[in-house]
């Protein structure tokens, strides 16, 4: 379950970057001798043991254990052109979207570099107010007027944006989303640095982006990228949303599947390339060639940036990087991609080490019977749910079964919760204020398991992003206190609730991963 207000944009921060003229970059890695060009993955990914394409079973399987103790949903590993290990952990399923949040601004960049492959956009260091020449765009200066394509690319735009990077508060992102057209929100914004100066990281660049997508090709971004980038890859399922304005969201919102996520890295290991077609301009995809530049991350003093992409010079690969671990990590030097979808944020390090120290040749290495049947093995228990503890169930459960309460007016937008706990199908209820149309509401509908298990709903029951399902299990914690642990499968993000009853008020806690805790006061609809 999710519900509407609280699902408070979460925005994936970076800082510093500086990508260098597309002229001036130097031609990528050659590729690995034995890196077979004919398996192109268009109509679906080859497979292979990990031994066949040199990469030991063993680390993988350790790989893939990691993800079962990390929030992992996903875990994908190819090289040389074909999946080597591919592990998915229960309740999420391979066959379900994926929301990839951040790493949709690798894809924005993508498009924006085939626009400019394609001759649609001269140059990028075009200034950016000349795409919006019909637009009375506020605080307009000599600085604001240097902002070029380029800047938008890089996150070096100047425009003043709190994003909250090394952990500060998060201000500016909420106040473009409440507004009702973004873009002018954005260029109306005040400039607090000259462009390329200085590197902020601002959702509202890649918005930029895909608004001038937009008008270079008289197409929404999804519906460009379905021309010139899903359908050559052949990925056919996806979901793209869009902003109030309608236009596709630029700083997040794409979900995939994970194996197509591997197209994305795919088409970048490939150096721009995919079937004898040259998608990106020679030298894009290169990323490792860019000129880089530190990011200052507090957690990492190496990190780089370029061109939309985290970069790790040092390791030797880079990635398009989502909140909570929704990542496409390509290892050009490795001919290799690694992909994961997750819960909770992925230690990029440990990833990275963790793939590399799988690859021990260029060449096929002996099989590995023992090794082998250890990542089987893995593989096979990610897939398996574990039950968790329940406590047992009060006779409150009775009495509060099937009661509606009600809330005031709160920033969750949370009307009434009603809980059915004692039938045959326990499940949740629940009413939600919604922006558009003005003073209306809808109610949603999602099972619980009491055994310990979650229960998954219906894609169409988690009514808030399509393909997503709604999946909860709950317990009693005393004799007062519910709680429900829930995920919504394909969002990437764990949340709790938990119910307090005292006679006829009920006290609603939410506690959101990496976002937020909330407290409403209700009261049963029935009370005196």
């Amino acid at each position: 379950m999710a519900l509407a207000r609280v699902r408070k944009r979460f925005i994936l921060t970076v800082a510093l970057s500086l990508f260098a003229p597309l002229d001036a970059l130097h031609p990528g890695p050659a590729r690995p001798q034995n890196a077979d060009q004919s398996a192109w993955p268009t109509r679906g990914w080859p497979t292979s043991t990990p031994e066949e394409q040199g990469m030991d079973s063993a680390a993988l399987a350790k790989l893939v254990s990691y993800g079962a103790s990390h929030d992992f949903d996903s875990l994908i590993v190819l090289r040389h052109g074909r999946i080597v290990t591919e592990a998915y952990y229960a309740p999420y399923t391979g066959h379900l979207q994926h929301e990839i949040f951040s790493s949709t601004k690798a894809v924005i960049g993508t498009l924006l570099g085939i626009a400019y492959k394609d001759g649609l956009l001269d140059r990028l260091d075009h200034p950016v107010l000349d795409f919006f020449t019909d637009s009375h765009v506020a605080n307009v200066d000599d600085r604001k007027n240097a902002i070029t394509v380029q800047n938008l690319l890089d996150m070096t735009s100047g425009i003043n944006w709190d994003q909250g990077f090394q952990g500060e508060p998060e201000i500016t992102p909420n106040e473009m989303y409440r507004s009702d057209n973004w873009t002018e929100f954005i260029l109306d914004r005040p400039m607090a640095h000259t462009p390329g100066e200085v590197f902020n990281y601002a959702n509202g660049n890649p918005d930029l982006v895909s608004a001038i997508i937009t008008r270079l090709t008289g197409k929404l971004a999804e519906d460009y990228a379905r021309e010139k980038l899903f359908e050559p890859l052949g990925i056919t399922d996806w979901h793209w949303q869009r902003e109030p304005e309608g236009l596709s969201i630029g700083d997040g919102m794409l979900a995939l599947l994970p194996r197509d996520m591997a197209k994305i890295g795919y088409l970048y290991l490939r150096h721009g390339q995919w079937e004898g077609q040259q998608m990106l301009p020679p030298g894009w995809a290169d990323v490792l060639n860019h000129t880089l530049v530190n990011m200052h991350a507090s957690k990492d003093p190496n990190l780089s940036y370029s061109n939309c992409m985290w970069v790790f010079p040092n390791k030797h690969a880079f990635m398009a990087n989502g909140l909570h671990g929704q990542l496409i990590t390509v290892f050009p030097d490795l001919d290799t991609v690694a992909v994961t979808t997750a819960r909770e944020y992925v230690q990029y390090g440990t990833l990275i080490d963790g793939v590399t120290a799988a690859a021990k040749s260029d060449l096929a290495l002996p099989p590995n019977a023992e090794a082998a049947e250890l990542l089987a093995h893995a593989i096979k228990d990610a897939a398996i749910e574990k039950p968790t503890a329940v406590g047992p169930t009060p006779e409150l459960a009775s009495a509060i079964s099937g009661k509606t309460y009600k809330f005031p007016e709160n920033d969750l937008g949370l009307k009434s919760v009603t809980l059915f706990l004692t039938g045959p199908n326990p499940h949740l209820e629940y009413e939600l204020a919604l922006k558009y149309p003005p003073n209306s509401s809808a109610t949603y509908v999602a099972p619980i398991g009491l055994d310990g298990f979650f229960r998954k709903g219906s894609p169409t029951l988690s009514g808030i992003n399509p393909g997503h399902i709604p999946a909860l299990k709950g317990t009693w914690l005393n004799g007062q206190t519910f709680e429900v642990d829930s995920e919504d499968l394909g969002q990437g993000r764990k949340t709790r609730y938990r119910f307090s009853f005292d006679g006829a008020k009920l006290n609603f806690h939410l506690t959101a991963e990496q976002s937020m805790d909330v407290s409403v006061g209700g009261e049963r609809s029935d009370s005196p």
